[in-house]
């Protein structure tokens, strides 16, 4: 399977809001994770198949998800990179907001073995 080929489904799966099963058909058990800063309780940089699902889990448990559009593949090489907009309520804030994020992921042997996102705070 080709990073595009991977791309194209995790953006069909992200499409549908089932974004774990995406984590768990396509993501090496070494993957590596960047964020632009550390979120509250995480590192910017979390490593394994565990703290990836675990920062998932962060995300849906502390947000409110009204929508969202994800775009791309956009593909080189090894790598795509995948935009996805979303509509989204904090639930420790309580305010609603637009989030424009930006992945850019890696492939090797059919697995992503890194994801790194760029998005302004």
């Amino acid at each position: 399977m080709t990073a595009m080929d991977i791309g194209k489904e995790l953006v069909a799966l992200c499409r549908q809001g089932k974004n774990q099963e995406a984590i768990d058909r396509f993501y090496s058990t070494n993957i590596e994770s960047v964020e632009p800063c550390s979120m509250p309780g995480m590192e910017q940089t979390q490593r394994g198949i565990a703290k990836i699902k675990g920062k998932n889990q962060w995300w849906v448990d502390n947000h409110k998800v009204h929508g969202s559009i994800a775009e791309g593949p956009f593909p080189h090489g090894d790598r795509f990179i995948v935009r996805v907009k979303y509509d989204v309520t904090p639930r420790p804030t309580g305010k609603r907001m637009t989030m424009d994020e930006t992945g850019l992921y890696t492939a090797q042997n059919g697995k992503i073995v890194k994801e790194k996102f760029f998005y302004s705070m």
